[in-house]
C-alpha cells in the first residue's frame, strides 16, 4: 500500500508509485520532511521546497556540480570516457565560465530563430504521416522526433541517426539504474562522437562540433576532452528533455479540453501556457555534490553527499505558486525553475522553448480536438527526466 511507504528515509525515483504520481510524495515530503534521505543508489538527500532547490542550486561554492546525475556512475568506466565531465554543466567556476560561453552563442534568440523554420516543416511532415489515421503514439512519432533531429542539426549529424541518438540518451538517463545498459550507451556515444571529431578537425564544416574544433581560448584550442564533453551534453540535455516536456503538455492538452479549445481560439495564450505547462510538469531533476559539510533545514549534509535538487518538486510549491497543482494557463506570475536557476541555468532554454511553441502550434493547427486512447496505457520515464513514453491519442 501506498501509505506504508517511508518516503522521508527511504525514497525512490524509480519505484513504481513514484513515478506514476510524484506529485501526492512531494506534497508529503514538504509538510512533514522537506530535506528526505535514503541510501538506496549510493545514497542522497531530496529536496522539495522551492527555498530550498533555489538556495542550493545558486550556492556553487557549498554544492558542486561536479557530478550531476541522480544516480552515480556504476564504475569508472563514465570518468574514462569522459574526463572533463559533461562541460558546462558538470563544472564549477571557472571551468564552468568560459565552457558556457563556447555554446551561448548557439543557442541565443537570433541563432534559434535560424531554426525555427526547419523546426515547424519537420512538425508538418511529421503530422502529414499520421493526421489521417485517427490515432498516435504522439510520445514516440511526434514528441520524440523534434528534438533529436533538431539537435542533429545543430550538431551536423544526418537525420537517420535519430533513432540511435535517442536511445543513447534513453541508456544514460532513463535507465541510468541498469549500470550495464548505461554504459553500453555511453561508450558507442563517445566512440561516435570521437570518430566524427577526427573527421573534422581539418574541414570548414559550419555546424557546432567543426566550430568548436576551431575555437581558441586564451589562444589555445579547446581540449578535446572539454569538445568531446560539451557535444555530449547538447546531445542529452536537448532530447529527452525537450521530449518530454512536449509529451506531457501533448497529455495535459487530450486530458484538459476547455484548455485545448481555448489555446485553438485564443492562440496569443499559447507563450504564457507553455510556461505553465513547464511548472506544472517540469521534466528535469538534478543533482549536486556537497563540497562542505554543511545543513539545510536543519539536515547536517556531510562532504561528498549527493543533494538532488527536485525542480518539478519546487515548481509545484505551494509556497511558490498559488494553487500550485491547478494548470492556469494565463497564470501571469509565473517564476518557475523548470530551467533550474543559479549559473547553471539551462543555456539551451530559448531553443526548446521555440521547439515546445511551434510544436503546438502545428499540432494545434491540424488536430484541434484529440483524447487519450481508451484501454491504452500512458507510460512515464522515471529518474532523471520524467515525461510520456507511451502516449495514445485518438482524434477525427
Amino acid at each position: 500500500m501506498a501509505d506504508q511507504k517511508n518516503w522521508a528515509d527511504d525514497y525512490d525515483l524509480f519505484d513504481a508509485e513514484y513515478v506514476a504520481d510524484p506529485y501526492r510524495v512531494w506534497d508529503e515530503l514538504r509538510g512533514t520532511c522537506p530535506v528526505a534521505h535514503t541510501e538506496r543508489h549510493g545514497g542522497s538527500w531530496l529536496t522539495t521546497s522551492y527555498a530550498d532547490v533555489t538556495t542550493i542550486a545558486r550556492d556553487p561554492a557549498r554544492f558542486s556540480s561536479s557530478n550531476v546525475s541522480v544516480i552515480p556512475p556504476p564504475d569508472d568506466t563514465e570518468g574514462s570516457l569522459l574526463p572533463a565531465g559533461l562541460p558546462p554543466i558538470q563544472a564549477d567556476p571557472p571551468v564552468h565560465t568560459w565552457t558556457r560561453r563556447l555554446i551561448l552563442p548557439w543557442f541565443s534568440n537570433d541563432r534559434v530563430a535560424g531554426y525555427e523554420d526547419y523546426t515547424r516543416e519537420l512538425c508538418r511532415q511529421l503530422l502529414d504521416g499520421f493526421a489521417e489515421t485517427g490515432r498516435v503514439d504522439a510520445a514516440g512519432e511526434y514528441a520524440k522526433q523534434i528534438p533529436v533531429r533538431v539537435t542533429a542539426r545543430i550538431l551536423g549529424i544526418p537525420e537517420e541517426m535519430s533513432d540511435t541518438f535517442v536511445e543513447w540518451v534513453r541508456g544514460v538517463l532513463e535507465f541510468a539504474n541498469d549500470p550495464e545498459r548505461r554504459s553500453q550507451a555511453q561508450i558507442d556515444s563517445v566512440t561516435y562522437f570521437l570518430a566524427e571529431m577526427d573527421i573534422r578537425r581539418n574541414g570548414d564544416g559550419t555546424d557546432l562540433i567543426s566550430e568548436l574544433l576551431r575555437t581558441r581560448v586564451g589562444g589555445e584550442p579547446v581540449p578535446d576532452d572539454f569538445i568531446l564533453g560539451t557535444v555530449a551534453l547538447i546531445l542529452i540535455a536537448g532530447l529527452d528533455t525537450t521530449w518530454s516536456a512536449l509529451g506531457s503538455m501533448l497529455w495535459h492538452l487530450a486530458t484538459h479540453p476547455d484548455d485545448t479549445r481555448r489555446l485553438v481560439d485564443q492562440p496569443e495564450l499559447l507563450p504564457a501556457a507553455i510556461e505553465e505547462m513547464l511548472r506544472a510538469y517540469s521534466p528535469v531533476t538534478m543533482a549536486r555534490i556537497v563540497s562542505e559539510d554543511t545543513e539545510i533545514h536543519g539536515c547536517p549534509m556531510k562532504q561528498g553527499d549527493r543533494v538532488i535538487l527536485n525542480f518539478p518538486a519546487a515548481n509545484r510549491d505551494p509556497d511558490a505558486f498559488p494553487h500550485p497543482d491547478e494548470v492556469i494557463i494565463d497564470r501571469e506570475i509565473n517564476r518557475h525553475v523548470a530551467f533550474g536557476a543559479g549559473i547553471h541555468r539551462c543555456a539551451g532554454s530559448n531553443l526548446a522553448r521555440m521547439e515546445l511553441r511551434v510544436a503546438i502550434e502545428e499540432w494545434l493547427s491540424r488536430i484541434p480536438t484529440f483524447n487519450l486512447e481508451r484501454d491504452r496505457e500512458v507510460t512515464w520515464a522515471a529518474g532523471q527526466v520524467r515525461g510520456p513514453r507511451q502516449l495514445p491519442l485518438v482524434f477525427s
